[in-house]
């Protein structure tokens, strides 16, 4: 009778024994999740997200506008469009580059751009005539110049990150002003 206590004193140790390795183990498995929760390299926070959205984005967006103007350099038959899109070409180059620069400094990479832009490229290049490719091309450039200005304008009021704010006092001023100019050659007729 002496053997069954002395064992169930032994299996209770063990059993005891058991549960303090659990939970000692489950302890420090949660200290190394708290600190990775708690170390920065590891955690994302908004300002981040917004950033790395309005590099990205904006990539995608002045790609389109590049290779629009290319083609409008090339195809258009009206020298005032030819003008204008070199001078857009050359401005969105510009901020590509300073865009992609920022972006690196961030250990941001915008690699692949997406061609949300193929629909309006494709109307461009089947533009069946002079005027019909000036329409098309101005109407994809006052929407793609929008839509950069929006970015430009949310990116200001989202982060205070002083680079990227001297990035928009750059260049949403010359984004204004072509987007102007576009809506005055469409308004003078050049269709």
């Amino acid at each position: 009778m002496k053997a069954k206590p002395v064992l169930k004193a032994i299996i209770f140790k063990v059993l005891f024994l058991l549960i303090v390795i659990f939970v000692t183990s489950c302890r420090k498995s949660n200290s190394i999740e708290s600190n990775l929760k708690k170390n920065e390299a590891f955690s994302k926070n908004d300002k981040e997200e917004v950033e790395a959205f309005f590099f990205i984005a904006t990539a995608n967006v002045g790609k389109t506008i590049i290779s629009k103007s290319q083609i409008a350099q090339q195809k258009s038959s009206e020298s005032s469009i030819m003008i204008l899109g070199k001078k857009i070409e050359r401005s969105q180059s510009r901020l590509l580059q300073e865009v992609t620069e920022l972006a690196n400094k961030k250990l941001i990479i915008i690699s692949e751009i997406n061609a949300t832009h193929r629909r309006d490229t494709y109307d461009l290049v089947t533009a069946k005539n002079s005027s019909e490719f000036n329409r098309v091309y101005l109407r994809a450039m006052k929407k793609c110049l929008e839509e950069q200005i929006q970015l430009l304008e949310t990116v200001s009021k989202e982060t205070n990150d002083k680079a990227i704010l001297k990035l928009v006092l750059k260049y949403l001023p010359e984004q204004f002003d072509l987007l102007r100019e576009i809506e005055q050659t469409i308004k003078k007729g050049i269709n």
